[in-house]
């Protein structure tokens, strides 16, 4: 049987995401924990996250996931939503600097306040529906339409780098920002694909049923 396993360590909309899955793929095993073993003998994984970062890498620090993510990154389809996202980069501004997990380069940005994107002044947090282009072909965006748009929730934001090769999605709000970014069996979105609607959940839909190649 197909088993997905959410990562749980006490922060991510757990919950919404666990019947979002369950929802796209009735006859997997989702299972929501906290034991690296059940973790680490799933088929698929997903980290999710919400609030400070800190907190957030301080928990999966010390309940030893952040070597669990390295390892299952290793052989195995990996999804990270939101501040899952972020965890998997190098740094974060955030709280005045959080070294992160370091599955994908770059550093995680503070948006500013005052935001401006030319005389018209930008609500921080980036909270709301906003459009996807999508960077790269990737079996996850399988009948999702380009420039669809998906919901988000966040102060800070991964830079959509010319040059950044894992930009898999990018949007815009006051900066270029990566919405989504890949490389290899890892796919991690800014945006909550949970409660993103049709699109989010054929994201999710996809997921279930990736097999890790692009």
């Amino acid at each position: 049987m197909n088993s997905i396993a959410i990562i749980d360590y006490g922060m991510g909309n757990l919950h919404s995401v666990a019947s979002a899955v369950e929802h796209v793929a009735p006859s997997a095993q989702v299972i929501v924990s906290a034991d690296s073993q059940v973790i680490r003998e799933a088929d698929r994984v997903i980290l999710p996250g919400v609030g400070a970062i800190r907190d957030c890498i301080g928990e999966i620090r010390r309940l030893g996931f952040d070597e669990l993510v390295k390892e299952v990154a290793q052989d195995r389809p990996l999804l990270g939503i939101c501040v899952g996202m972020q965890a998997m980069m190098q740094r974060s501004e955030e709280n005045n600097g959080v070294p992160c997990i370091g599955l994908f380069d770059g550093d995680v940005k503070f948006f500013g306040n005052p935001l401006f994107e030319g005389s018209q002044r930008l609500k921080v947090p980036h909270m709301g529906w906003n459009g996807v282009s999508q960077t790269m072909a990737h079996p996850l965006w399988h009948n999702i339409e380009d420039g669809e748009r998906f919901y988000f929730v966040h102060s800070y934001y991964v830079p959509a780098e010319p040059d950044m090769a894992t930009v898999a999605g990018q949007s815009d709000y006051g900066y270029s920002l990566a919405a989504a970014i890949a490389h290899q069996n890892i796919f991690a979105t800014q945006f909550h694909p949970e409660k993103s609607q049709h699109s989010g959940l054929q994201l999710l839909e996809n997921f279930s049923t990736w097999d890790g190649r692009i």
